[in-house]
């Protein structure tokens, strides 16, 4: 990798390090919480992680432990945790270009709609435009009901609306209640927009600006949106009707509600599976296959160049397509029409083995350090974190330091790992002296 690439990785993981440091100092202060003295060092540390790194699992409830300086600490977190991610995913885009020729740079500038040639500030002003926009829309209706509805003065309606639409469109995960939105599990007027800024947020950047410009002209749609379009309503209808079936009668999660409850219920949770963190239904209490389920969908994740986590939706595409055409028996591989260089394939795999074998380390560790809550509550917790989900099984706050550290370790790792090992792949430069004899061993 030329160094001059190498350094602006570098200085990302530094930039996340230095904000990672204030937040935690900021939250072990007095004013932080409401408990006199402040609050420990792996307290501190690990909110400060969880909210940077839009992640939501919690050691301390927000609402309850937090003073209003606490919470504006981390919803301030929370939104540099994912406009960052944003620019430095699309910034990405444009470093590629620059080390490429005028027609390359041209693809990639109209692949990523990251205008490539035209330069970073007017990149840098749309996706900070959309972002706040987004955060705006969805507050309003938010406020509106919080207001309206449930009667809450207009202060605490506003704050309330304004910390659930930014931890919402950065797939946070952070609420304000103490049982979450359990206690909105049934109205629409509350899950319906924070979902939706879910869904917007976990699609990505080039994919939503894509679909604004060219929404009447699908056919010249780049791949990254093509994949999108067509794979996220069947994740997001997948996991809901998945859901809908193991939960349906358990009385403890959704057997108590009607059946349109149920479906918005499921709907929900399967939309916030995909690595927001939000639950209407209390987690703890769902059936173990409901569990790996939305193990699945956590580590899948949402859309590159977003504020999902997760191997990303374009990831599994492309190691899914390789492998069908392994099994068909085809020459090169393609998807929607497209064919796929084969760096990519090496990309996705690499992306996709490198997580594989974190999450499996991970959960060994915490399984040596806390035996007592399984396999299947640790697992889900390390996905979480990894997919910087922030759903739980109501272990978080009850593991010991040492799952706690290596949850710390997971949540930054599933932020900006898939980022900085993709980048690093597509940047390296490392020119070819010379070839090894080729010879195929015997597979499987």
């Amino acid at each position: 990798m030329h160094s001059s690439h190498r350094s602006a990785i570098v200085r990302v993981i530094a930039g996340y390090l230095a904000a990672l440091v204030t937040g935690t100092t900021l939250l072990m202060t007095p004013a932080a919480t409401v408990a006199d003295g402040g609050i420990s060092l792996l307290k501190a540390l690990f909110t400060a992680t969880s909210a940077l790194s839009v992640t939501g699992l919690v050691v301390l409830d927000t609402g309850q432990d937090f003073t209003l300086f606490g919470q504006i600490v981390i919803i301030c977190l929370i939104q540099a945790g994912g406009l960052g991610v944003l620019l430095l995913t699309a910034l990405l885009a444009l470093l590629l270009a620059g080390k490429a020729g005028l027609r390359l740079r041209q693809s990639v500038a109209s692949e990523t709609k990251s205008d490539a040639i035209g330069g970073v500030k007017p990149l840098v002003l749309r996706i900070t435009a959309l972002t706040f926009g987004t955060e705006l829309v969805v507050a309003s209706a938010l406020f509106l009901r919080f207001f309206l509805h449930y009667d809450e003065p207009v202060t605490a309606a506003i704050w309330d609306a304004i910390f659930h639409a930014i931890s919402a469109f950065n797939n946070a995960g952070f609420g304000l209640r103490q049982d979450n939105l359990v206690d909105y599990v049934a109205d629409p007027f509350i899950c319906g927009p924070i979902g939706l800024a879910v869904i917007l947020g976990g699609l990505g950047y080039p994919v939503l600006i894509e679909l604004v410009r060219r929404y009447r002209t699908p056919l010249k749609w780049g791949l990254t949106t093509r994949i999108m379009v067509v794979i996220t309503p069947v994740l997001l209808i997948g996991g809901t009707v998945f859901i809908a079936v193991i939960e349906w009668n358990n009385a403890a999660t959704m057997g108590h509600l009607d059946a349109w409850g149920k479906i918005q219920a499921a709907t929900f949770q399967s939309t916030i599976t995909r690595t927001a963190g939000f639950n209407s239904i209390d987690i703890s209490q769902m059936h173990t296959v409901s569990w790996f389920g939305m193990d699945v969908l956590m580590f899948i994740g949402g859309g590159p160049a977003g504020t999902a986590g997760g191997v990303k939706i374009t990831t599994m595409a492309v190691l899914a397509a390789t492998t069908w055409t392994e099994i068909s028996g085809g020459r090169s591989v393609t998807l929607f029409g497209r064919r796929i260089s084969r760096d990519v394939h090496r990309q996705a795999t690499t992306v996709i083995v490198l997580a594989l074998g974190w999450v499996l380390l991970a959960t060994m560790v915490i399984l040596l350090c806390d035996p007592r809550f399984g396999l299947s509550r640790v697992l889900f917790e390390v996905i979480s974190g990894f997919g910087t989900v922030g759903l739980s099984t109501g272990i978080t706050a009850d593991l010991s330091a040492p799952s706690q550290i290596v949850l710390i370790l997971t949540m930054a790792l599933g932020r900006l790992g898939p980022v900085t090992v993709a980048s690093g792949l597509a940047l390296r430069e490392r020119p070819i002296r010379y070839e090894l004899p080729k010879e195929r061993p015997l597979i499987g």
